[in-house]
């Protein structure tokens, strides 16, 4: 599902709940900050770049990068969000957490877009993952103060 499908009004207001903002680049045109390349999200300092092709999930993984940073990491980033693998779990937990934000969108697309583009996890696919081997995951957003006890983002960014 691509951010045109979704519209840009909802996604840009679930950003900059965030300090984030969402910044349009022409179609065909390469997208700033992008790790992936071709229609893949990209992010410099507080801006995440996206087109109208972009995919929502990429637009949520990006956005949840920068959320799971630290402030000194935000800081500085250009491109590659960096981090190891326990935060690049809680990314992925928390873009799961946010889909439900975008009615257009919720988890079930969400986890059905991720397999697509081809994200691995131990069980095989996203939703396995997420519903059976995530602990990790919820307990790294807990300990940093990005989601609640019941697994609610909480609206701020790793300080």
């Amino acid at each position: 599902m691509t951010l045109e499908v979704v519209g840009r009004t909802g996604v840009a207001a679930l950003l900059e709940r965030y300090g984030l903002f969402l910044t349009m680049v022409e179609c065909a045109q390469p997208i700033p900050g992008s790790y992936w390349g071709a229609c893949e999200a990209g992010l410099r300092g507080n801006k995440l770049y996206a087109r109208a092709d972009t995919p929502v999930h990429s637009v949520l993984h990006e956005a949840c990068h920068f959320i799971c940073m630290s402030a000194a990491q935000r800081a500085d980033l250009d491109t590659d969000a960096g981090g190891d693998d326990a935060e690049e779990c809680a990314v992925c937990y928390l873009q799961v957490l946010l889909a439900d934000a975008l009615p257009a969108v919720g988890r079930d697309r969400l986890f059905a877009d991720m397999d697509l583009w081809g994200y691995s996890f131990r069980l095989g696919g996203a939703r396995e993952w997420f519903e059976r081997d995530a602990e990790d995951a919820r307990q790294w957003l807990r300990a940093h103060g990005l989601t609640d006890s019941q697994d609610t983002p909480t609206g701020a960014c790793r300080r």
